[in-house]
């Protein structure tokens, strides 16, 4: 017992500092919430709440009272404190490099390099201007050249964490803006760390630890790309790894972060390379994300943002010179990199407004400041206490004055940051394609990642591709189970929802990654139906998707007819039909067990025929747009089938007379859609029939009687059928079509197509192009 007292406890401390800590912890993380509840109510984010109530329970308020400054800062805590944010920093920079869009940052390398440099560069010159005044100011023994480079660092960084967060709470992670400012964020603190590892190199003369720092990373980036591969393959039948192997990879990152530690040199770099450089398919990664994502996001980021505001002592900034000091620095920090970014962005044509939202949320600070502090003054410089608060309070306050003004800024222009493409017609082929595939249960998902793959096409242009499992939230448990079964199902979270179909989707889609190497990032969603949709349209929102794919609520049984599913997800698919922010595609899965069906496009060598139909409306435009995309693909054969209006015969009997002239109503009332759909037409054929690339027919019809017996002289001629939803208006072609409703929700033609009177022995995907809320419910 003696011996643990000595351990824990130094014969100075009357408290055990483990304790003090998790106290300091539970207050930073209780008093954040309260100051999130009531800021929430402004439109602030967490992390400003966050930091702010670090600074109440820091010695600027709370700890300033001494019997709380006894206990909260003891003189034996400081080590623990080291060994709790060491073990933080290299989870935290690890899962974000492992999250980090690579295709995005390396696709706009030039974009983002310039927008990160832009603001860093000019913040460099203003630091290099103004160090030596502050030369003077804080310190009063130091080499005066690296204390010039080191405030040149502290102004030009930025604190990705913090960007990464802010962008996340104000759901811009995944707006083009938001992605500018995550990567800009990312590159210009890298940058900054590395450079500060050099400097730490060269004041030392340890070259030789550089180096092996290098040769480390490497091998440890080398080893996981083997161990990932092993692991995946093993256990096929599982949701995630086990708990040995999750921490056999966390032992190999913080071995290999203690060992860069050891050698005088920080790690953070190395950890967010071995991050984004760790395979991202299979289920190493997904438990990886699954597991630190959550304890990260909802523990370690509040507690490390708390701690930061922990540091700043107001108080202490006892003469006029030290307030004069830190509003120098938040100035010159604020101004250079907000002129530095606006250059930047004009000079790429980026709109002013977007370009003062990234001059300040790049201009937010974290807690790698401090490191940049500590072990300066440890190794370097010679800071004084009063100079070092003056670092501090200046880098908490202007992390707190850009987090209001980002908050301020996207409350204020919504348009700015919304998703300005939803629909495919309005979109070129080299405009990434972001697509949200919904699946139900695992028979779903060849049809719906045969899509994924047929809409992405030869991969000429970026796609972000995610999956949505829909789970059905049940809320009642059976009578029947035992207490304990109860008691566990009660305190199960998502995670339990989804049974073996979890494990069969994620199989599938791993199967599909290794194949055709496109990445699918994978989430679920578990509610009632009767709110599901809500977490499709949701998410989609977010995302910033401009494709929703849906499977049908029924599916084909052996005999070749189509059973009904559960109801409730028939009223999910209406619901997000009708709610949907961007186009939605309905695909019924048919033609199975004929070789080789369109499922069957992710396995099979033979070349796929699909045919788009087009009656015209903006639904069967963006069915072209959908098929366009599709024709790039190597094993699809595309062909536009166009209906029509045939010129009817002389002799009409009075019936005829009368249905001719509801036709030529008709007609009259659809000129305008009809010139946009010709105009549209006109630039398609030019493109891409006269080039040979896409097949292209015209049937003549009168009525849908006519338009019926052509869809089933060619029902066995394709293995999918693509068809606008309707936005035609009263099409004549159509009429009379309406007799064989029973899935209106996916349209005139396209319940025709999908039932089961028609048998027809190919595949069909309805489109609906994204429209407004008021004119969707309209014409529904």
């Amino acid at each position: 017992m003696d011996a643990t007292h000595t351990m824990f406890c130094r014969q100075n401390d009357l408290i055990n500092p483990l304790s003090s800590m998790c106290m300091q912890v539970s207050c930073i993380l209780v008093i954040s919430h309260f100051f999130n509840v009531v800021l929430k109510t402004f439109g602030q984010p967490g992390p400003i709440a966050q930091i702010l109530a670090g600074v109440v329970l820091g010695p600027t308020a709370l700890s300033h009272v001494k019997q709380i400054q006894d206990y909260f800062f003891l003189q034996s805590s400081t080590n623990y404190y080291e060994v709790v944010s060491f073990f933080c920093r290299i989870f935290i920079t690890f899962l974000f490099g492992l999250e980090m869009n690579t295709q995005y940052m390396f696709l706009n390398l030039r974009l983002v390099s310039l927008v990160a440099c832009g603001g860093a560069t000019v913040a460099a010159i203003f630091g290099l201007g103004v160090s030596f005044y502050l030369y003077k100011q804080l310190t009063s023994n130091a080499s005066m050249p690296y204390f010039c480079l080191v405030i040149m660092l502290i102004v030009s960084y930025t604190s990705s964490p913090l960007v990464i967060r802010l962008a996340s709470e104000m759901r811009l992670i995944e707006s083009n803006i938001g992605r500018i400012a995550v990567s800009s964020a990312i590159i210009t603190e890298m940058t900054c760390l590395l450079f500060f590892n050099l400097l730490v190199n060269w004041h030392s003369k340890n070259f030789l630890g550089g180096f092996g720092c290098l040769v480390s990373t490497g091998l440890l980036i080398l080893i996981n790309r083997h161990l990932a591969l092993w692991l995946n393959k093993r256990h096929a039948n599982q949701k995630y790894l086990k708990a040995p192997q999750l921490l056999l990879i966390l032992f190999l990152l913080v071995g290999n972060s203690m060992i860069i530690e050891i050698w005088g040199f920080n790690s953070i770099t190395s950890c967010f390379l071995v991050g984004l450089m760790f395979p991202r398919e299979g289920k190493a990664a997904r438990t990886l994300i699954h597991k630190l994502g959550y304890s990260i996001y909802n523990f370690v980021l509040p507690v490390y943002f708390g701690y930061l505001g922990f540091q700043c002592n107001l108080i202490a900034l006892r003469s006029l010179n030290d307030v004069a000091n830190a509003a120098m620095l938040i100035l010159l920090s604020v101004g250079s990199k907000l002129s530095g970014t606006i250059l930047a962005c004009r000079f790429l044509q980026i709109p002013p407004s977007e370009g003062i939202f990234l001059g300040f949320i790049l201009n937010t600070r974290g807690y790698a400041d401090l490191l940049f502090f500590g072990a300066a003054a440890k190794g370097i410089i010679s800071f004084s206490a009063e100079a070092y608060n003056v670092l501090v309070v200046a880098t908490v306050l202007n992390t707190i004055i850009s987090g209001i003004v980002v908050a301020s800024l996207t409350r204020a222009d919504d348009k700015m940051f919304a998703n300005q493409h939803t629909t495919l017609e309005s979109k070129e082929m080299v405009d990434e394609l972001r697509i949200l595939a919904c699946m139900y249960d695992p028979r779903q998902v060849p049809a719906v990642l045969a899509l994924v793959l047929a809409i992405n096409g030869a991969k000429t242009s970026p796609a972000t591709i995610h999956s949505m499992h829909l789970i059905e939230l049940v809320k009642k448990i059976k009578s029947n189970m035992l207490y304990h079964q109860k008691e566990n199902a009660e305190l199960s979270d998502d995670d339990d929802y989804g049974g073996n179909d979890v494990v069969e989707i994620n199989e599938a889609i791993d199967n599909f990654t290794t194949q055709t190497k496109i990445l699918i990032h994978q989430r679920k969603a578990v509610s009632p139906f009767p709110s599901l949709y809500e977490d499709v349209c949701n998410d989609a929102e977010d995302l910033h998707v401009t494709i929703i794919l849906l499977p049908f609520h029924k599916h084909q049984r052996i005999d070749g007819k189509l059973e009904s599913g559960k109801e409730g997800i028939r009223t999910t698919n209406q619901k997000v039909l009708r709610h949907a922010p961007c186009s939605v595609g309905v695909i019924v899965e048919r033609g199975l067990g004929r070789a080789p069906g369109f499922s069957q496009l992710i396995d099979s060598e033979s070349i796929q025929n699909v045919a788009t139909l087009f009656f015209g409306g903006s639904d069967d435009r963006e069915a072209i747009a959908w098929s366009i995309r599709m024709a790039q693909h190597s094993k699809i054969n595309l062909t536009i089938i166009r209906f029509l209006l045939a010129s009817m015969p002389r002799s009409q009997t009075p019936t005829e007379e009368s249905e001719d002239k509801e036709i030529l109503m008709s007609l009259s009332g659809q000129e305008t859609v009809n010139e946009v759909d010709n105009t549209f037409m006109v630039d398609f054929y030019n493109r891409f029939v006269a080039s040979g690339q896409i097949g292209y027919v015209e049937k003549f019809v009168g009525n849908g009687a006519q338009t019926v017996q052509v869809l089933k002289e060619i029902g066995d001629m394709y293995s999918l059928y693509i068809v606008g939803k309707g936005g035609r208006g009263h099409c004549p072609l159509t009429i009379g079509m309406s007799d064989w409703e029973e899935c209106p929700e996916l349209g005139t033609v396209g319940d025709v197509l999908a039932s089961s009177e028609l048998a027809i022995h190919g595949s069909v995907l309805v489109v609906q192009q994204h429209r407004d809320v008021k004119k969707n419910l309209m014409n529904d």
